[in-house]
């Protein structure tokens, strides 16, 4: 590598990933996180083998174990009465292969630890008001201090300050969606199972975490009301039950017991064109934002952290090969992610009916074969990626 420090932009996932595995590598890092504390609103994350590769291989598995994470044993479709579609079953990843529930919280808190441990220096309260990439970029603070550094990772999300200064300004569009997500006790027994209800133009989410004491919720809703992007805006949750009033099963007594919930518009915008330029990068949402339909966004971030790693030790035009390794994996990604929002949201009628038979067919008759078709998603290990 040719520069031996580092400032990072943005204190979540992929950002503490980045910094951890660059300190490791014996590069000095700086983080740079605009918030005051290196904190994660209440939610929680499903963490699958690919992104646990990376956990894995940054040695921070134990940790995770240790706050509570639970080995995910299956994703079960219903329908909005409650029975049963199709079984994935978990159990049959390949020997190795683990898939995880998980606090958001716990995971920034496990990466954050080992960031520490390997002498990252954080600055809090740190916003960045611009930057400019060059031989040695430099970081403009909105206090009017500077910053500057050999490589500079922008993992500050769909807001990125890199973004707009690489590819331009962005043409995101509101896909007609709005989420919300919310944490509950676990009153009702859930299993060790992410369990997906779906309904006409609407479909909930609900997995353990926490030992089990805790349910993450993620509900989406389609509508004609525009809904700001973001994780941060409160709603009633009388709303959350209108929405979902006449599902059964578990989820009416989830939803009762949800006291807060936050609701964004889902936004789809398109894979950066650029993500490097002049010893800058970008990784996760800042290049890639991703639709929350096959539960990726955080499992992409740390295989990019893996690999912008990877490859700026190896040397070389590094961020182009960065890049190059990335950019057909995310997209493949993404597609399968937005092929998920309609398959949840059929409508009631013949379409429906034939592709939940087929379901439920190929879950009795062939489970093995199911598991295998995320074998390219599931089975990619970064970490063993030449």
């Amino acid at each position: 590598m040719k520069h031996t420090n580092a400032i990072v932009i943005g204190g979540g996932i992929g950002g503490l990933a980045a910094a951890a595995a660059f300190a490791r590598r014996g590069v000095a890092v700086t983080l740079l996180e605009q918030a005051p504390q290196i904190t994660e609103v209440g939610a929680g994350l499903q963490i699958s083998p690919n992104g646990m590769a990376v956990l894995r291989a940054l040695g921070l598995e134990p940790g995770l174990r240790r706050r509570g994470a639970v080995k995910g044993r299956a994703v079960v479709l219903h329908n909005e009465a409650g029975g049963r579609v199709a079984r994935l079953d978990l159990t049959r990843l390949k020997k190795g292969q683990d898939y995880m529930f998980l606090h958001r919280a716990d995971l920034v808190d496990v990466l954050a630890e080992a960031a520490k441990r390997a002498n990252v220096t954080f600055e809090l309260g740190a916003q960045v008001a611009s930057i400019r990439p060059g031989e040695t970029p430099t970081v403009q603070m909105v206090d009017g201090s500077t910053r500057r550094a050999g490589t500079l990772v922008a993992a500050d999300g769909i807001h990125s300050v890199a973004r707009p200064l690489l590819n331009g300004e962005d043409q995101a569009f509101f896909t007609g969606q709005v989420a919300w997500r919310a944490v509950v006790p676990n009153h009702c027994n859930h299993p060790d199972e992410a369990h997906v209800h779906m309904g006409d133009g609407r479909h909930l989410v609900s997995y353990p975490m926490r030992d089990g004491s805790l349910i993450n919720l993620v509900a989406v809703e389609e509508r004609d009301d525009w809904a700001e992007e973001g994780w941060h805006h409160p709603d009633d949750p009388a709303n959350l039950r209108r929405a979902f009033d006449g599902f059964a099963g578990r989820v009416p007594e989830m939803l009762a017991a949800v006291t807060e919930v936050n609701l964004w518009g889902l936004h789809r915008h398109p894979v950066a064109q650029k993500w490097y330029a002049q010893n800058v990068a970008m990784l996760g949402d800042a290049a890639h934002p991703t639709l929350p339909f096959l539960a990726q966004g955080a499992n992409m971030a740390l295989e990019d952290a893996w690999v912008l790693t990877d490859a700026a030790i190896k040397g070389g035009n590094w961020m182009a090969a960065y890049q190059s390794r990335r950019m057909a994996r995310v997209k493949k990604v993404i597609e399968a992610a937005n092929t998920n929002a309609w398959r949840y949201h059929l409508k009631p009628g013949a379409m429906r009916g034939l592709a939940h038979r087929g379901l439920q067919l190929g879950s009795k008759l062939a489970p093995s074969r199911m598991i295998g078709a995320y074998d390219w998603l599931y089975g990619y290990d970064v970490t063993k990626d030449a």
